[in-house]
């Protein structure tokens, strides 16, 4: 099979100048990246983590919130033979020291954070440090992204990985409070691609990355996808930029939680009470007008599919985006199956409804009760929990 990276090395080389990755700035400004130019960093930087002669298949700590580098790091990590281990970016001392040491990490990037001087701690201070674009300043003992990709000659090649190679150890706590390292390899994150049979993205959509990257949802719908279907990939600023990030980015995808729905329909609540909404909507010569006219003002008017997760989403809150004329999709998955394997189909939606298995996926109920799925993406097993 093909990898994620293969598919990144198709792009470079049939649209190199097509925008993958548009990055604000924090000066009202946005820097875009073509697929050359994103590229020609991640290999630069791959030449580097060579040249540092690490034992192959070591493991990379990457720990920032969303943005381009995250995604250029993580490409470089996986073409100089090693593993990622993402970071969320808001943990607590303690357990970002309990997940460097479990995951034996040797070098660790440092990305845009906030509040990163109460978390510093958590990282050894011997472990070498790779500080990102947009990062916190003053971090110490630290080589800079940017002086290296300067001074580095990208690495030769295409560097290939086995499917099977293990790419990335996801820490999740789950439900035990200890963050256990969930290992997926570059087949089973791939297989990410069975979920495209309903979607059908491709270089031309446009979906906004704001939920973790660490978080194995945006990891496989928003970074993996984009790098299978050449899907466009905007980065939202901050909270308070929200929208605007929304409407400058006018995704034909969205997801998000419930608890973020709801925002949004707080949000244009303040500007036109439920009751007159109620009755504009039911009047047929002005309802697409007010439709178009909210879903606009949300950035949202250019989306084809929204999705719905983490949370069960209540039954009003569906009905009131379906009087929109957006209908949440509503999906269910793991870190332990890279969450490819339930979601609800256009059309099938309901309250308390995940929907159907994922195409390639089964499920069964065991004698005890428990639903048991087989996803093509499940897990290796976790870190230093084989036996």
């Amino acid at each position: 099979m093909e990898t994620p990276l293969e598919f990144v090395y198709a792009h470079e080389k049939k649209i190199p100048n097509v925008v993958w990755l548009s990055q604000p700035m924090g000066d009202g400004t946005v820097r875009d990246f073509t697929w050359k130019q994103a590229l020609g960093e991640s290999r630069k930087m791959a030449a580097h983590l060579k040249s540092l002669d690490l034992p192959a298949g070591s493991q990379i700590a990457l720990f920032a919130k969303n943005n381009a580098w995250w995604i250029l790091a993580d490409l470089a990590i996986w073409m100089s033979g090693h593993v990622t281990v993402p970071l969320y970016p808001t943990l607590a001392v303690d357990t970002i020291a309990q997940i460097l040491e479990h995951s034996e990490a040797r070098l660790i990037f440092i990305g845009k954070l906030d509040g990163f001087e109460k978390m510093e701690p958590g990282i050894p201070k011997d472990m070498p440090r790779i500080v990102l674009p947009l990062a916190p300043s003053h971090i110490e003992r630290a080589e800079s992204w940017s002086e290296i990709v300067d001074k580095t000659a990208p690495i030769e090649g295409d560097p290939k990985r086995d499917p099977d190679d293990l790419a990335t150890i996801i820490y999740t706590s789950g439900s035990t409070g200890i963050a256990k390292g969930v290992m997926h390899s570059f087949r089973t994150m791939g297989a990410v691609q069975v979920i495209n049979e309903l979607l059908h993205i491709d270089e031309n959509d446009r979906i906004l990355s704001y939920l973790p990257l660490a978080h194995a949802m945006e990891r496989a719908i928003v970074e993996v996808m984009s790098m299978i279907t050449g899907m466009h990939i905007f980065f939202a600023e901050s909270l308070d930029t929200f929208v605007s990030d929304l409407k400058r980015a006018r995704p034909t995808l969205f997801l998000s939680v419930p608890r973020l729905w709801n925002r949004f329909q707080q949000g244009v609540f303040t500007k036109i009470p439920p009751k007159k909404l109620s009755r504009l909507l039911k009047i047929p010569v002005v309802r697409g007008f007010v439709r178009r006219k909210i879903l606009d003002g949300l950035g949202l008017g250019s989306v084809r599919f929204a999705g719905s997760g983490s949370a069960p989403i209540p039954a009003d809150l569906l009905a009131w985006y379906r009087s929109l004329g957006l209908e949440l999709l509503e999906a269910y998955g793991m870190s332990e199956n890279f969450c490819i394997s339930h979601s609800s189909r256009p059309g099938e939606v309901r309250v308390g409804y995940v929907g159907q298995p994922q195409a390639q996926c089964e499920q069964k109920i065991s004698a005890d009760g428990e639903i048991l799925v087989k996803s093509p993406a499940t897990m290796l097993g976790y870190f230093k929990e084989n036996d």
